[in-house]
C-alpha cells in the first residue's frame, strides 16, 4: 500500500528535527541500499525528543531490527540510562551493537535474541518509553504485555500506525469507526492495537503523521 503522508512532509520533518550524527548517515545508507525498513529521521527525531521530554531513564523496544530507532532514543538517555533491543535475527541483532558501540552508546544496552513479547517477561518496570514495532498483528498482544510496566507520565510509541507492508489506512480508519471492511491482517492488526489503547483508560492517545504515522500513547499519571 501507498504512504497517504506525502513524502514533502517527510522531507520538512526531517529538517526541522535534530540532526543526526556520521553513524545515523551510515544506518541511513545501510537501509537504502539493503531496502530495510527504518523509522527514518523524521520519525527518530521524534522519538529521541519523546525520550527527552519525559526524562526517560529506561526504554524496551518490541522489535528493534539493526537498532536504528534504539540508536536515536539512546542519544536522549542519561549515562547511565537503558535500553532493551530485542530482535528474532541475530545478524541484525549483532549489528545493531556494532553501531551503538561505535556510537559510544553500548553501555546500558541489553541485547535480547528472541520474541520480545517472550522477553518483556523477563524485565520488571518500569519503562519510561516502549516502541512497538514486532508484527502488526501482535502489537495489541505487546502492548497488553507491557502496559503496566510503563511509567506514569511515560509513553508507548507505535510505528506503522498510518502505512507500510499491506496496512491501508482507510480501512484503519473504517474498522475504528465500527464499520465491516476485508481488510489484510496487518491493518486488523494496527486497528485492533489502537482501539485497544484508545479504550484504556489509562493512556492518552493521539497520532504523529510523520514516517509512516506514529501512535504516541501516554500513561496518565
Amino acid at each position: 500500500m501507498s504512504n497517504p503522508i506525502p513524502d514533502s512532509i517527510e522531507q520538512f520533518a526531517r529538517v526541522v528535527g535534530p540532526d543526526g550524527d556520521e553513524v545515523l548517515a551510515e544506518m541511513d545508507d545501510y537501509a537504502d541500499r539493503e531496502g530495510f525498513p527504518t523509522v527514518g529521521p523524521a520519525v527518530g527525531g521524534w522519538l529521541e525528543l519523546l525520550a527527552r521530554m519525559v526524562g526517560a531513564e529506561r526504554v524496551f523496544e518490541f522489535g528493534s531490527g539493526y537498532g536504528y530507532s534504539a540508536y536515536w532514543f539512546r542519544r536522549a538517555l542519561p549515562d547511565d540510562g537503558e535500553i532493551v533491543l530485542t530482535e528474532i535475527d541475530e545478524d541484525e541483532l549483532e549489528l545493531a551493537r556494532e553501531y551503538l558501540d561505535r556510537g559510544d552508546f553500548g553501555a546500558g544496552a541489553h541485547f535480547e535474541l528472541g520474541d520480545a513479547i517472550e522477553t518483556i517477561e523477563s524485565y520488571d518496570g518500569p519503562f519510561d518509553v516502549v516502541l512497538i514495532d514486532n508484527e502488526k498483528h501482535r502489537y495489541r498482544e505487546a502492548f497488553e504485555s507491557v502496559r503496566g510496566k510503563v511509567a506514569p507520565g511515560g509513553v508507548v510509541v507505535a510505528d506503522n500506525a498510518v502505512a507500510g507492508s499491506t496496512i491501508d489506512h482507510e480501512d484503519v480508519r473504517r474498522l475504528l469507526e465500527g464499520e465491516s471492511v476485508d481488510a489484510t491482517g496487518p491493518t486488523e492488526g494496527i486497528a485492533d492495537y489502537l482501539a485497544a489503547v484508545r479504550a484504556d483508560p489509562d493512556f492518552q492517545t493521539t497520532l504523529l503523521p510523520v514516517g509512516e504515522g506514529v501512535a504516541v500513547s501516554r500513561r496518565i499519571e
